[in-house]
């Protein structure tokens, strides 16, 4: 069956980047000229999906006005013959269609995904996690739809990280099925450093059956309320029914200062008009700190 849509939950507050994102969505938040969100939703669009489920929170309309026709604003750009600009900006209103749905309170990544139910219906569907950059030759989504095509199954996206970092993503115990490929026994969720069954992560990606809307539904929440998918990625592993695909290519966590810090630079360098002019800043830069 084919995948059509992509589910993108946006309903987080962003405090790690307050207060900032007191008055701007995080995934608003621009990486050189385009937000964190238009990057990911281009990758979606070059994996050829098109229909967008964006799962927000009270505050966060202006992520669906993004990609939203400003008919105001095309005009005015018309009027002063800003063409570049204009293109620009019908380029990013047309290019995908955004139904958008409401997680009402904040009961974690695992609940985001379960608001999106009535919209998914009883099809296969991606999860894309809006502060999670990636940059591959074929776009990280493409390769887990071309996974997808083969078997049938979910599959989620992995990348080997430090076994000193395990304790802050869910990790997977598997026996690999090719290169870069895995058939997962169990998901476990951040375990402490020393723990880990392995040092394969699982990253911002899925490709998933809806049958995980009825594991996230009956599982069993963390503290706080919050239901995280990892338990319920679990459940599928053990009936035999996840697979896992090394991403090739390029991750930033762009919910992370740091990572977001890397992710410019990264994106900086690739433009076609600030790149020469930023690489030629960035030597001069190291040159001068090697100086002091």
């Amino acid at each position: 069956m084919k995948v059509r849509k992509a589910v993108i939950p946006a309903a987080g507050v962003g405090t790690r980047f307050l207060p900032a994102t007191k008055a701007i969505p995080k995934e608003l938040i621009p990486i050189v000229d385009r937000p964190i969100i238009h990057e990911v939703v281009a990758e979606a669009v070059q994996s050829g999906i098109n229909d967008l489920v964006l799962v927000t929170a009270a505050g966060k309309s202006a992520i669906e006005n993004y990609f939203d026709i400003d008919q105001a604003l095309e005009r005015f750009l018309l009027e002063k013959e800003k063409h570049e600009m204009l293109d620009e900006v019908c380029r990013v209103s047309r290019m995908v269609q955004v139904a958008t749905v409401r997680q009402k309170e904040p009961r974690g990544l695992g609940h985001a995904i379960l608001c999106a139910r009535d919209v998914v219906g009883p099809e296969p569907f991606a999860v894309m996690l809006p502060d999670e950059l990636m940059d591959g030759q074929v776009p990280c989504l493409k390769q887990l739809l071309n996974h997808f095509v083969k078997t049938g199954r979910s599959v989620i996206a992995l990348q080997e990280v430090l076994p000193s970092e395990t304790d802050k993503y869910g990790i997977i115990d598997g026996e690999p099925t090719g290169e870069g490929t895995y058939r997962i026994r169990k998901v476990v969720e951040k375990p402490p450093a020393g723990t880990a069954p392995t040092n394969m992560a699982v990253i911002g990606r899925y490709i998933l059956v809806p049958g995980i809307f009825t594991l996230l539904e009956t599982q069993e929440p963390y503290a706080g309320g919050e239901i995280q998918p990892a338990d319920a990625l679990d459940g599928l592993a053990q009936a035999g029914e996840l697979d896992g695909l090394v991403f090739q290519g390029v991750r930033h966590d762009a919910g992370d200062k740091l990572g977001f810090l890397m992710a410019t630079v990264h994106y900086g360098l690739k433009n076609e008009n600030l790149g020469p002019a930023f690489l030629r800043y960035l030597r001069n830069k190291v040159k001068d700190l090697g100086e002091e």
